[in-house]
């Protein structure tokens, strides 16, 4: 991994521990799952197909990361939708151009799991964040971020 460029990867089951001390720079005093019960949900996260915890790691720091959920439809023609959640940089990387990558890299990682849309859900109603989301690609439809397959 180069030192100057963000490096994208798929989360781990080791990556637990830092991953939950990583979460603190989303929510600041968010109550933390137990060890046992991080790793039951990691694994009951990972059972939906396709479903994915992307982490960006920068000089070997984890500077970012987000969620994707591949999520079953029964609507055209069974195919999934993808959910972007959990989006976060570390407190002391933001504004260095990690958001971008890593939301294009769980965009395509939906597409490759064949889905027909994704959404990308957010608490924030800061325009500065709304504008990331749009010039990541997205597009507000009922004030929530998405974007259909290119």
């Amino acid at each position: 991994m180069e030192q100057n460029s963000l490096h994208i990867r798929h989360a781990r089951r080791d990556d637990l521990p830092t991953l939950l001390d990583f979460y603190q720079h989303l929510a600041p005093g968010d109550a933390r799952p137990t060890p046992d019960r991080a790793e039951e949900v990691f694994d009951q996260f990972m059972a939906f197909g396709g479903s994915t915890i992307l982490i960006g790691e920068f000089g070997g720091v984890l500077a970012a990361s987000c969620s994707l959920v591949v999520v079953p439809n029964l609507t055209r023609g069974g195919s999934p939708y993808g959910l972007i959640e959990n989006v976060v940089t570390r407190t002391d990387f933001r504004n260095r151009g990690f958001g971008k990558p890593l939301l294009l890299a769980a965009s395509n990682a939906a597409w490759r799991a064949g889905c027909y849309k994704v959404m990308l859900m957010t608490g924030s109603k800061k325009p500065a964040a709304i504008n990331f989301y749009l010039s990541a690609g997205f597009e507000l439809e009922d004030g929530v971020p998405k974007t259909s397959h290119p």
